[in-house]
C-alpha cells in the first residue's frame, strides 16, 4: 500500500506558503510536495525551489504530472469549482480545496455531479471543522443543537498581511484598492465577500447547530469600515449574529458561542496563520464547566492527517453532500445579507 502521497498546489500565494507548506513539513511520513503552479512564474519557481518540487504556470501541467496524487486548490475563490472538477476528472486520488468550495449554486451542483461521476474524495480546508478543541466540544455537547436558541460569532483581527509578512518568505500580493463607500453595490459586494471569505470558516460549525435554514431571514446587515460586518439573521428558530472587524487591533479575538436555557458553549480559536495549538472550548452548565483543549495539533495539521487516513483506507471520506450543503448555507447567508444591505441603503 502506498504510504507517501505527492501533493500538487494550484496557487502559491500566502495560504500555501505560510499555512500548508509549514504544516506539510511536519508530515513527511505521509506527504511530499511534488508540483507548484502559480500564474506568476517567478512565485511558482521560488516557492517550488523551497521544497524541491516541479513548477509551472498552468493547471493542465500540474494535472498531467504523474507524481501528483493529491491536488490542493489554493487559488482565488472564483477558480475553486472549475479546478476541483478538472482535478477529479484527471483521476487524482483526492482533492483538498480551500474554502469556499464554490461561489454559486450552479457550481455546487456541478461539484455534486463530478463527485458522483468520479468517486474522488473531496475535502474542504476549513480548518475549524477539523480543530480538536471544537471536535471535543461536539462530542460532549449533548442536545445543544436542538436546545440552543442563540448563536454568536465574533472575529476581531489585524489584517492578514501582518501574519503573512512574518510567516512568508516569498510573497506576491497586489495592493487592495480603496473602495467607493458611496456605492451601495460596492458595499453589498464587500459584505458578500466578507461572508464567503471570513465567516465561511465557521458557518459549517453554525450549520451543525441548526435544524434547518430554508426559512433564513436577515434582520439587519451592515458593512463596517475599514473591513468588517455585522449580520443578524434567524433560521431554524434560532437567532444568529455574525460580527467581524479587521483593523489595526493588536489583540486578535475569534470566538464562537451557542446558548441554550441550561448550557453555554464558548469556543476560542487561534487566528489564521497561527500553528501553535488548537481551539479551547468550554461547555458550561449551572453546576459544571468542562474545558477541552488546547491540543498540540491544530486544525491545519488535523485536516492533512485526516486526508492521509482517507488515502490509506483507514477512514471514510467526508460526504460531498455535507460539503455542498455547507457552501449552500454560506451562499444563502451571503446573498441574503447583501440584499438586506441594499434595501437598507436605499431606504436610508
Amino acid at each position: 500500500m502506498q504510504s507517501t502521497f505527492g501533493i500538487g498546489f494550484l496557487g502559491a500565494g500566502p495560504v500555501t506558503q505560510s499555512i500548508h507548506l509549514p504544516t506539510l513539513a511536519r508530515l513527511g511520513d505521509a506527504f511530499a510536495i511534488r508540483h507548484i503552479t502559480d500564474v506568476d512564474p517567478a512565485v511558482a519557481e521560488a516557492v517550488a525551489g523551497r521544497v524541491g518540487a516541479a513548477h509551472s504556470t498552468s493547471t493542465e501541467a500540474l494535472l498531467d504530472d504523474p507524481a501528483v496524487d493529491v491536488v490542493a486548490i489554493c487559488s482565488p475563490n472564483s477558480f475553486h469549482a472549475e479546478q476541483l472538477i478538472a482535478a477529479c476528472r484527471a483521476g487524482k486520488k483526492a482533492v483538498l480545496c480551500e474554502k469556499p468550495l464554490a461561489m454559486s449554486a450552479a457550481q455546487a451542483d456541478a461539484i455534486t455531479a463530478v463527485s458522483a461521476e468520479t468517486g474522488v474524495p473531496i475535502m474542504v480546508g476549513a480548518m475549524h471543522t477539523f480543530d480538536p478543541g471544537w471536535r471535543a466540544a461536539v462530542a460532549h455537547w449533548g442536545d445543544l443543537p436542538a436546545s440552543s436558541h442563540t448563536i454568536r460569532l465574533s472575529v476581531v483581527l489585524p489584517p492578514n498581511a501582518r501574519f503573512e509578512d512574518v510567516a512568508t518568505e516569498v510573497l506576491s500580493r497586489s495592493p487592495f484598492p480603496a473602495p467607493d463607500w458611496s456605492d451601495v453595490e460596492v458595499l453589498a459586494a464587500m459584505i458578500h465577500g466578507g461572508v464567503m471569505g471570513l465567516a465561511i470558516h465557521d458557518l459549517p460549525l453554525i450549520r451543525r447547530l441548526l435544524p434547518r435554514y430554508d426559512d433564513l431571514q436577515v434582520i439587519d446587515a451592515k458593512f463596517l469600515a475599514p473591513f468588517g460586518y455585522r449580520i443578524l439573521f434567524v433560521a431554524g428558530g434560532k437567532s444568529i449574529e455574525l460580527h467581524a472587524m479587521v483593523s489595526q487591533t493588536w489583540q486578535p479575538d475569534w470566538v464562537l458561542e451557542a446558548f441554550s436555557d441550561d448550557q453555554v458553549l464558548h469556543v476560542e480559536f487561534t487566528p489564521s496563520y497561527v500553528h501553535a495549538g488548537s481551539a479551547v472550548s468550554t461547555l458550561t452548565t449551572s453546576d459544571s464547566a468542562r474545558v477541552f483543549g488546547p491540543a498540540t495539533v491544530n486544525g491545519y495539521e488535523a485536516e492533512w492527517r485526516e486526508l492521509a487516513a482517507i488515502l490509506r483506507g483507514e477512514l471514510a471520506p467526508p460526504s460531498t453532500r455535507d460539503l455542498v450543503d455547507d457552501v449552500r448555507f454560506a451562499l444563502t447567508v451571503a446573498d441574503a445579507a447583501a440584499e438586506a444591505l441594499r434595501k437598507a441603503e436605499v431606504a436610508a
